[in-house]
């Protein structure tokens, strides 16, 4: 599937797209500007953490404590919504002040705003799925069903695009490459600790509670400490280090004719020609620096 350079979904979008609400929330909530994954081991560990995420965001207790409550669902939903409204911006406002020390914060403004705006879009989904429902009982049948049908694909839309959104994070890792496992350890710790502390077990005893509060946030920690270490110690990418003074991958891989193009990883590497932000063969956060005369531009 081609993508458009400079927009939004690639052009992937048609018409006929929109029968498919898992297709459009991968066309919205991936966008083009979001680098590739780096190593496939390192795709991996998102998707394990994808599945760990969703264990938080979706309330295993729910199918244990008397089977599936979609009402409890779209509450978490809301409430998920909320704390990662006001959460993901602190963290990220943490780090850059960390990374004003070695560099510019005004150099990542461009991926700072792109990523604004897919979590902003993410919430007024969410908000206008439980608005669809809302609505539904307020109005006659023929409405109620025009609503909830709506409501059906939003929700669907929603959920497809929650699983893209927890592997890139709000395509934060086109800031810095480490904001992904940050992220999704502090939001899953941020919506755990509460009900430990104020002992809502939602029902289950307290062996069983703690184990399903607890085991997101712990498995998305570990995992997020091992994509953290492989970043640090195959790449030099290290959470604390600004985006600009980041060390330039390896050369790219070989190409096999007639294979796949492989991917180039990291928008950071000098002369990376898939940059949505470096119209040239330049750091998309230094704008000054040369080009790597060991990797010719464009391949």
């Amino acid at each position: 599937m081609s993508r458009t350079q400079g927009s939004w979904t690639g052009g992937t979008l048609t018409a006929g797209s929109f029968l498919k609400p898992h297709g459009v929330a991968r066309a919205v909530f991936h966008p083009t500007w979001i680098p590739e994954a780096l190593d496939p081991t390192v795709e991996r560990l998102k998707r394990v953490r994808v599945i760990a995420g969703a264990v938080a965001a979706l309330g295993v207790y729910t199918y244990v404590q008397g089977g599936f409550a979609v009402d409890e669902m779209l509450d978490n939903a809301a409430t998920a919504s909320a704390v990662l409204f006001f959460l993901t911006p602190l963290t990220v406002g943490v780090m850059l002040f960390v990374w004003r020390r070695t560099g510019s914060v005004g150099q990542l403004r461009v991926p700072l705003v792109n990523s604004l705006k897919l979590l902003l879009l993410f919430v007024g989904s969410v908000l206008l799925t439980l608005l669809l429902f809302k609505l539904g009982d307020a109005f006659g049948v023929l409405a109620k069903l025009l609503l909830t049908l709506a409501g059906l694909w939003t929700a669907l839309f929603v959920m497809a695009g929650a699983v893209r959104l927890t592997g890139n994070f709000f395509g934060t890792a086109a800031v810095h490459r480490c904001l992904p496992p940050l992220l999704a350890t502090v939001t899953t710790w941020l919506m755990a600790v509460p009900d430990l502390l104020t002992g809502n077990l939602h029902g289950m005893s307290l062996t069983l509670g703690v184990v399903f509060v607890l085991g997101a946030p712990v498995t998305v920690t570990a995992i997020s400490l091992l994509e953290l270490r492989r970043l640090r110690q195959r790449y030099g990418i290290r959470l604390t280090a600004h985006p600009a003074t980041l060390p330039p991958l390896p050369p790219r891989p070989p190409h096999a004719p007639g294979g796949p193009t492989p991917g180039w990883g990291s928008p950071y590497a000098t002369g990376h020609p898939r940059s949505p932000y470096a119209p040239g063969p330049r750091n998309p956060y230094t704008p000054g620096r040369p080009h790597d005369p060991r990797r010719p531009h464009g391949g």
